[in-house]
């Protein structure tokens, strides 16, 4: 244990005291937190307010240390010269923070060295050199880590002794002084503890938050992935009657025309085999995923928005909707996207504005599917809910996934807004519309 803590001495005190280690200037949250009342303009040169107050400290000690200075030019030039020892350690703080601590340690035992020569203070703790040194002591271990306070008290007054013996000064004052200086230190250094605890809890849940994002995201590609299986399927199982009945309608079909429409039918079986065997894999982490429900029901298009108004307005959300526009059969997966989307909208209303009326505008226009559901300011206050924000989330996914743009903000008034345009190909329009005829 004593090699141990030997070794950890060594390498905190003495390996690499001097590396270049410059304190940053605090951050813009910071500064708004302790000066919210200053300007924005002054709030930029407020992130460098501890570099000027160690500054100030320096120079405050330097004069102070000046003000000692004895007649003659010889003691004047000396006395300046111990001045600037002394005041040095504060301001290396800034840079070079276990070099600080030696600096200030040389400017107390020239200090007393001036109390034995000039007989000026009853102890060596009179001078300025040792409160230089405890202010150094605190900013380093503010500045590092907690256990240099240990380690730099147990050599100041291991040093501090020495100077006592040797110097056959008074030495009553060394144990009420090294108890006092023990005391500051493990302030700091707990202030110290407390400020590294809180960066890691602050890391902690930034990493936590990213990781829920991330997760919420998987879950809502993996739920999307399983609806499109029904859309996807439904397309694939069509081609493959389609392909299989073909040769049957033509009288004297051609071998090469039988093979041709019997090789489309074994891809589109492939395909639909593919197909089951992709959604087990994102079913395996869920199997329960459908339990809620009816796994072999058609997936909702906005044919069933009616009678999803018509639940929420059970749950007591006054909603009203607006079709605009010409409605027109759409691709299942746009239907899907929309219906899920308003779904996640009104949902949010409810659990996020209670009291509150909300607006479902559906525009069918020529380049695509327009949606806009809009609440307003809550009548009373909600209830907490966790994972909010990962509805928008899934909402982007959904939106980004076709190719259109999402935005999800809060109004003027309070409220919250979600608008969304999907595009839809004129093409793919046709094809719907030829593909629902009976």
């Amino acid at each position: 244990m004593a090699r141990g803590a030997l070794h950890r001495l060594r390498q905190d005190l003495f390996v690499d005291a001097f590396a270049f280690r410059p304190m940053p200037p605090l951050e813009d949250a910071k500064v708004s937190r302790l000066v919210p009342w200053l300007p924005e303009r002054l709030r930029h040169w407020a992130r460098w307010l501890p570099h000027f107050i160690v500054g100030f400290f320096s120079v405050c000690v330097f004069l102070a240390t000046v003000t000692m200075s004895s007649p003659g030019p010889v003691l004047g030039i000396l006395t300046t010269g111990f001045a600037l020892l002394v005041a040095a350690g504060p301001m290396a703080t800034l840079f070079r923070p276990v070099g600080a601590y030696w600096l200030s340690m040389a400017g107390f035992v020239a200090s007393a060295a001036v109390s034995v020569v000039f007989s000026r203070y009853g102890t060596i703790f009179g001078g300025p050199g040792f409160l230089t040194l405890l202010a150094v002591m605190t900013l380093v271990v503010l500045r590092t880590r907690p256990r240099l306070a240990v380690e730099m008290w147990l050599v100041t007054f291991a040093v501090a002794a020495g100077l006592t013996g040797l110097t056959g000064r008074d030495a009553g004052d060394l144990a009420p002084v090294s108890f006092f200086s023990g005391v500051v230190l493990i302030s700091a250094a707990a202030v110290r503890a407390w400020r590294q605890e809180r960066q890691h809890v602050v890391e902690t849940q930034t990493v936590t938050a990213e990781e829920r994002s991330r997760r919420t995201l998987l879950e809502e590609r993996a739920t999307i992935a399983r609806e499109l299986h029904d859309v996807v399927a439904h397309h694939m199982s069509v081609i493959a009657i389609q392909a299989e009945a073909a040769p049957y309608r033509v009288k004297d079909t051609p071998p090469e025309l039988a093979t041709s429409f019997a090789t489309i039918r074994e891809n589109a079986v492939a395909a639909l085999t593919e197909l089951r065997r992709i959604l087990g894999v994102v079913r395996s982490e869920d199997p329960d995923a459908f339990a809620d429900g009816d796994p072999e029901a058609p997936q909702p298009t906005l044919a069933s928005l009616d009678s999803l108004l018509g639940s929420v307005r059970g749950a007591g959300l006054t909603v009203e909707a607006v079709v605009t526009g010409s409605p027109r059969p759409l691709p299942q997966g746009v239907e899907l996207s929309a219906y899920r989307i308003i779904q996640e909208a009104l949902s949010n209303t409810l659990r996020h504005a209670p009291g509150a009326d909300a607006r479902v505008e559906v525009s069918y226009v020529l380049g695509g599917l327009g949606l806009r559901i809009v609440n307003g300011a809550p009548s009373r206050l909600a209830k907490p809910s966790p994972g909010a924000g990962h509805g928008v989330l899934g909402m982007r996914e959904r939106v980004q996934m076709l190719g259109g743009e999402i935005t999800a903000d809060h109004t003027e008034d309070g409220g919250f807004e979600v608008a969304a345009f999907i595009p839809v190909s004129s093409a793919a329009g046709e094809t719907t519309t030829k593909g629902s005829r009976p």
